[in-house]
């Protein structure tokens, strides 16, 4: 299916909304400084004995307990708080929910189904890996590297794959491959006035007559969105 109409129903308050999707992806590199070898082993230890990463999964990982032994976890923060500032996202930061997650590459997705109302912002934390952070309909592939940075649409698809590669192969993060990528996130409320911008959303996008679903969806010519988890391509809701 080409790319045609595609909207996001979110929650605001205690209403319904529509809006816009963008496919702007904001990004850059920032100097953090590495986490402590005794972090990064505790990073291992929980993604290989308690998660037990499957290729394409991505999953929280505790990030109270990291903080404990993460000395730079606020300069890392602050890094990426002084980026956004600069560009244009005064205090958005600060006020975001933030999370730390790990993924083992990542098949093709898209967020707005439980985020809708937000923007993702991401600092990895791993080393080079070989990865591209990919954006199929934006055109981006992103190497991911110790202070890759990014903002994007929820409901733009993305996923994580071998740099080079055309898609996403789960032989390319087959057991025993160091693969793993960990990443701090944060979702900004995608109605702040200043992500709105940034992002270059249009709110209320549904036309009158259009379906409405009655709970968050992606919703693509009208239809529920489903992306193929290896191309990125949109396929119809039946596929």
């Amino acid at each position: 299916m080409s790319h045609g109409i595609l909207i996001s129903h979110f929650a605001s308050g205690d209403l319904l909304r529509s809006r816009s999707v963008s496919d702007v992806v904001l990004t850059g590199t920032l100097d953090v400084p590495a986490p402590p070898q005794r972090l990064l082993s505790d990073w291992d230890r929980e993604i290989s004995s308690q998660l037990m990463l499957e290729a394409g999964d991505v999953e929280p990982m505790p990030l109270a307990r990291a903080r404990t032994r993460w000395p730079d976890y606020r300069r890392c923060v602050q890094a990426v708080s002084d980026w956004t500032d600069a560009l244009g996202l005064p205090g958005v930061l600060a006020s975001s929910d933030v999370a730390l997650m790990a993924c083992r590459g990542a098949k093709y997705h898209y967020d707005a189904a439980q985020y809708g109302g937000a923007a993702f912002c991401n600092l990895f934390m791993s080393e080079d890996k070989g990865l591209d952070l990919h954006f199929p309909h934006a055109g981006l592939r992103i190497p991911l590297q110790r202070g890759t940075v990014v903002i994007f649409d929820t409901g733009q698809p993305h996923g994580v794959i071998r740099r080079g590669g055309t898609g996403f192969d789960a032989a390319d993060f087959a057991d025993g491959k160091d693969c793993s990528q960990v990443f701090l996130t944060w979702e900004l409320p995608i109605e702040d006035a200043h992500v709105t911008r940034a992002l270059r959303i249009d709110f209320d996008a549904a036309r009158p007559s259009s379906a409405r679903p009655d709970e968050e969806q992606l919703m693509l010519n009208g239809s529920r969105a489903v992306v193929c988890p290896e191309s990125g391509r949109w396929l119809d809701a039946d596929d």
